[in-house]
């Protein structure tokens, strides 16, 4: 319908012998998707006040007792501390982010025992695996009849 407008609107200046208004065309997706990219780099809220909010939020989760430091500076997250489960880096390196951090330096040391632990994992390719109620069942049956 648009493009028939801009026709009409054409015609009729070309009849008054006016020159036909000029047509702008809305940004394209990648237009906008690189806009909002650029607003997203830029801090949402003060260093402060996301220094504040990623420790409230590392608080109410399942890292709360490893005390992690944080420190933010131009919408930057420094994260500093030790812990002893592999998966507890990457956790607060995501809460950081979800919270409203641009980017995040990891300074989190993962103990050694952990890391062998990973490691001994990877070698004996352990996953974990679904167990059908029925299955699970016979198998206590089994264990109690010993």
């Amino acid at each position: 319908m648009r493009s028939y407008l801009c026709i009409g609107i054409a015609w009729l200046s070309l009849a008054a012998g006016t020159p036909a208004p000029s047509v702008t065309k809305t940004p394209a997706a990648g237009a906008h998707a690189a806009t909002a990219a650029a607003a997203h780099t830029q801090a949402s809220m003060p260093d402060a006040q996301l220094e504040k909010a990623i420790r409230a939020r590392f608080a109410t989760s399942k890292i709360a007792s490893h005390h992690f430091q944080v420190h933010v500076q131009g919408g930057v997250a420094t994260l500093e501390g030790e812990t002893g489960v592999l998966q507890h880096k990457g956790t607060a390196t995501r809460l950081a982010k979800n919270v409203g951090a641009i980017r995040v330096v990891n300074h989190i040391v993962v103990s050694q025992e952990a890391r062998d632990k990973a490691a001994g994992n990877l070698t004996q390719g352990r996953r974990r695996v679904q167990v059908k109620r029925s299955d699970a069942t016979e198998r206590t049956e089994k264990r109690s009849l010993q």
